[in-house]
């Protein structure tokens, strides 16, 4: 199968079977957060759905469609069940993409993955469980908004309750400051110079212009999203390449792969930096916004006469 440089249309796992073992140089993704959509449709029309239902919300996040683990309810017994079957489900459907990305990465290859601080921790153990080992969880520091969740005086004020001022800087959440990767390796051969010389992957690009990379990203530059671009959790992509030049060597022979490609930020980034790529993505029209994204940057190259390494890979 020819797979480098392509987005291709499917499901990750089934479009993951097809590539050979120990063929991956890492992989950088951003895979659905909320575990609600574990077993149902994960579409446009869905996303689009929840999305609209919390514009007027003053306590739900609105650039995110709502899962369980967001929404309200009344705190029974069978809300906590519901919500452990959940991040239970969620996590073995960790294990199920992880198992065919541990078979198809080289070892010592890394892979990074958003999540939530509430779910991050089950997305290194499903990997952990497939056999890779836990090496890291970087802080992306990003723009924190407005504080959400449960503004307890408001609210006994507005129940007719006495002295709700008693409350008055008590809420039900934090302010949410920064998003997780949890880092993750496969195991070495025997060690970093052995997986190294073999491999050409395993180690972390640590020392840059600006110092020793610490496991803390901050003050990265926001894109501006095309008025196309309807995918509603568009990473940056100056954070997307700090990721690919941390970790993947740029070597003949090293692909970066994105499971859950989105709108196309990882191939983007692995583009700019003369890094093949492969991008997986199920819905069909994140694949179109991709391709039109990869299509724009190979025209903008070509007018501003970049380098000739970056057209070879959006040519192929």
């Amino acid at each position: 199968m020819d797979f480098k440089n392509k987005i291709l249309n499917g499901d990750c796992i089934e479009v993951m079977k097809q590539l050979p073992d120990n063929s991956i140089a890492g992989c950088i993704t951003d895979p659905p957060y909320n575990y609600e959509f574990i077993g149902r449709n994960w579409d446009v029309e869905e996303i689009k759905r929840r999305t609209e239902r919390v514009q007027n919300s003053n306590t739900l996040v609105k650039n995110i469609p709502y899962g369980s683990g967001l929404a309200g309810g009344v705190r029974n017994e069978r809300w906590y069940k519901k919500n452990r079957e959940n991040i239970l489900e969620y996590q073995k459907w960790v294990e199920d993409w992880g198992r065919e990305l541990y078979r198809i990465l080289k070892p010592g290859a890394f892979v990074f993955t958003f999540n939530s601080t509430r779910t991050i921790a089950h997305v290194q153990v499903g990997l952990e469980n497939v056999g890779f080992y836990a090496r890291d969880i970087i802080v992306w520091r990003r723009h924190s908004g407005i504080p959400k969740g449960l503004n307890v005086a408001k609210k006994l004020e507005k129940m007719g309750e006495e002295n709700p001022e008693r409350w008055e800087g008590w809420h039900s959440a934090l302010r949410n400051e920064w998003e997780a990767i949890s880092v993750v390796q496969k195991p070495l051969v025997n060690n970093y110079i052995e997986t190294l010389k073999k491999y050409n992957v395993g180690l972390f690009k640590a020392k840059t212009e600006e110092g020793f990379q610490s496991n803390i990203i901050e003050n990265v530059k926001r894109d501006k999203i095309e008025d196309f671009n309807i995918h509603v959790t568009v990473k940056p992509l100056e954070l997307i390449k700090k990721l690919i030049d941390l970790s993947i060597p740029p070597i003949d022979g090293n692909v970066v792969i994105d499971p859950f490609m989105g709108s196309g930020t990882t191939a983007l980034a692995a583009a700019e930096l003369g890094i093949d790529f492969v991008g997986i993505e199920i819905v069909d029209e994140y694949c179109k916004i991709a391709t039109q994204r990869l299509d724009n940057l190979k025209n903008r190259l070509k007018t501003e006469g970049e380098q000739q390494d970056i057209f070879s890979i959006l040519n192929d």
